[in-house]
């Protein structure tokens, strides 16, 4: 027996003291702390670690994971165009059908409180009204603030600029490089009526001091259901607002902690919106050629024209594609004033030799697009028709709702059919022609 205890401690020896059994090097196997090289290659990785969160958090471009430690991701997407795809708008409908909403709930938007001096602020509000009317001025309520909240989404997300102007002007020194068509196809010759311009002032203030629409969450990207940009299939389709569509970007960069961005408490005073804006004016202002360097969307210059002058003298043919272009449909309330009606029209055709106007009451009765049932015509409540090339301005009120003086502008509606005539009580029947056999 003392021999095997023996031999247990021998055994327990010769793992623990190797050496003395004179076994060769490269049988023993050190842990990787003691190996000579391990502290150089442990060195480069702190150095390389240590260089690149540092880059990245110069950046902006972090992702805590669970240990807590901040890893740079990359610089964020690149931004492309406002490219379309050349099919038809039916084409185009049945596209963008077929893309299947992501599922949900997905998180809303922080509430965005802007910290700036009035002037900025004021600056701001414009910039995101002039946003909401060109881009949505069709759309109800749900569907400004929808639009509204798409910037305030850019602001705060590193791939786009960080003011209020500044997103909405985005390339708008581009004509196919803009992010709003409005600020690059000449749309802004078409100016609101004041009535218009204060109540989209006041929703944007109010998106520009803790309003938030939920519905669209951390959505940076929208377009109509007609149309399809190269960009949409790469997003994540979020939520439908009447006519238009939203999208957020995939993966972490459309998550709450990519929308870091910080507003700078200054706001840059666009050239462009000096015709809406007293906050955007200066002292070397000049409306006449800000205008005037406005081209009319669709419009052809002809080689060899005179464009430092009133683009608005330049006449082109009024094609089926212009009358849908230059054809407008609103909505206003019903106690709006007959007069509004005009001055709506009017300021809404500003620049433009041909255009329509037709305006609803019922929101759910204005039609999608220029096809439209019976039942959306007969809603009409105000039509207004100018053609400038024929010389004829016409308008024209649904004098039920709007009383005119002058009953020829009213509009006329078409009569209801007739109803059958009721047979007399006391009207006995044909019995000559029941009992005839058919012929």
């Amino acid at each position: 027996m003392a021999d095997s205890e023996d031999h247990l401690e021998l055994g327990a020896a010769s793992v623990i003291h190797d050496t003395e059994l004179h076994l060769p090097h490269h049988a023993i196997i050190r842990p990787v702390w003691q190996q000579p090289w391990a502290f150089a290659f442990a060195g480069l990785l702190i150095f390389a670690l240590i260089a690149t969160l540092s880059y990245g958090w110069k950046q902006g471009y972090r992702f805590s994971i669970a240990s807590g430690v901040n890893v740079a991701i990359g610089p964020p997407p690149p931004v492309e165009p406002f490219l379309l795809k050349k099919i038809s708008m039916n084409a185009a409908r049945e596209t963008n059908t077929a893309v299947p909403f992501v599922k949900g709930p997905f998180p809303a938007a922080e509430p965005f409180r802007m910290a700036a001096d009035f002037s900025d602020v004021e600056r701001a509000v414009d910039c995101l009204a002039a946003n909401i009317f060109y881009e949505a001025g069709n759309e109800a309520v749900e569907g400004q603030m929808a639009v509204a909240q798409v910037v305030l989404n850019r602001m705060r997300h590193p791939a786009y600029p960080k003011t209020v102007c500044g997103v909405v002007f985005q390339g708008e020194e581009r004509r196919t490089g803009c992010q709003f068509s409005f600020t690059c196809d000449g749309s802004m010759r078409r100016q609101p009526n004041p009535i218009v311009w204060e109540r989209l002032r006041g929703m944007a203030r109010s998106m520009l001091f803790g309003t938030v629409y939920a519905p669209v969450g951390l959505a940076t990207h929208y377009h109509t259901d007609w149309v399809v940009p190269a960009w949409s299939a790469k997003l994540d389709k979020l939520r439908a607002e009447r006519t238009h569509l939203f999208f957020r970007w995939t993966g972490y960069w459309g998550t709450p902690k990519a929308f870091t961005g910080k507003h700078p408490g200054m706001e840059p005073a666009i050239p462009k919106m000096a015709i809406l804006s007293t906050a955007h004016r200066t002292a070397d202002t000049n409306i006449a050629e800000i205008m005037a360097g406005l081209t009319p969307e669709g419009a052809i210059i002809p080689d060899g024209a005179n464009t430092t002058g009133p683009i608005a003298e330049i006449i082109t043919p009024v094609t089926a594609d212009e009358r849908v272009k230059n054809s407008f449909f609103l909505q206003v309330e019903t106690s709006s004033e007959p007069a509004m009606l005009v001055d709506l029209a009017t300021t809404t055709c500003k620049g433009r030799d041909y255009c329509k106007v037709m305006v609803w009451v019922d929101p759910y009765l204005m039609p999608m697009s220029a096809e439209m049932n019976e039942t959306q015509r007969t809603a009409i409540v105000f039509s207004y028709l100018r053609n400038k090339q024929q010389g004829f301005e016409k308008a024209l009120w649904n004098c039920a709702l709007f009383p005119r003086p002058d009953k020829r502008q009213c509009m006329k509606r078409p009569a209801p059919p007739a109803p059958a005539p009721l047979a007399k009580p006391d009207a006995k029947p044909d019995m000559k022609a029941i009992e005839q056999p058919p012929q």
